[in-house]
């Protein structure tokens, strides 16, 4: 059994096969919907929270585990063999996850590194599923948080709204720099650098993805890439569009419906593209 556990929160888009395969514990978040309190776990089903979010008085809201969730998740990993716990959560300014989690490995007294991805979604699977792999290969923890910088420092995530009135209504549009909050029904390209979404294009209609999609390809094929991952909101039609130009870049390519923690401040009819390079 690996001495190394890797924690994470439900904010990332992982495939199931590989939280079971590389032994992940996943923390979920929890959104709240018309005033009722549903674990981001029970959301996992294909469209099963787009539909709850569409039919919605009014937008969900997020919230970050408690942090006596997270002693207590750190608490049993240690007492079942864990000599160390390595936690990595979504960025600081997108939620208080990781917050809660360095007061959770207080709580708990337990031998926890907690890490802020500076991402989501697939971003922070990149670095979640390499620091397993290298756990389970029985890798020091010098070793595996070496890992997790390195992979951190060459991944880079871009997303697309067609839609600012989530960021809007969620208050995240504070942490979008060079946009007007007037400006709602525009498509918008930004990435997240430095744990902060800047914009990269905005224009009106789908012609504006495809040209920030064609820029982007032209820019990744100067390096190596090591893998993609695509997260959608709504229909996986665009996802799939994108990921037949995408593999052109000759690295394998996962396509995943976003979480609820994502899908409440994107708004339906938005993407992520996230790509780790070698």
């Amino acid at each position: 059994m690996s001495k190394i556990k890797i924690v994470t929160d439900s904010s990332l888009t992982i495939e199931p096969e590989l939280v079971e395969k590389y032994d992940i514990t996943v923390v979920p978040l929890s959104v709240m919907i018309d005033g009722v309190v549903y674990s981001d776990n029970d959301m996992k089903e294909e469209g099963k929270f787009l539909n709850m979010m569409r039919n919605s008085k009014e937008l969900p809201k997020t919230s970050q585990p408690p942090v006596g969730v997270f002693a207590e998740v750190y608490e049993n990993l240690m007492k079942n063999g864990a000599e160390h716990i390595v936690s990595i959560h979504i960025t600081h300014t997108l939620s208080g996850t990781v917050e809660a989690a360095r007061q959770g490995a207080n709580l708990a007294g337990a031998d926890v590194t907690v890490i802020d991805s500076t991402f989501t979604d697939q971003c922070q699977k990149f670095q979640v599923v390499q620091a397993a792999k290298l756990a389970q290969e029985g890798a020091s923890l010098e070793e595996v948080l070496a890992k997790v910088e390195e992979v951190r420092q060459k991944s880079e995530l871009f997303i697309g709204v067609s839609t600012l009135e989530n960021l809007v209504k969620g208050g995240r549009i504070g942490r979008v720099t060079g946009l007007l909050s007037s400006l709602l029904n525009i498509r918008v390209v930004m990435e997240m650098v430095d744990c902060e979404l800047n914009t990269v294009i905005k224009g009106r209609g789908v012609k504006t993805f495809n040209k920030w999609l064609d820029s982007f390809i032209e820019h990744a094929s100067n390096k190596k890439v090591a893998e993609i991952g695509i997260s959608y909101c709504g229909t996986a039609d665009m996802a799939n569009g994108f990921k037949e130009k995408l593999q052109v870049l000759g690295a394998p390519i996962a396509v995943l419906e976003t979480g609820s923690i994502i899908q409440t401040h994107t708004g339906e009819d938005a993407f992520a593209v996230m790509v780790r390079y070698e």
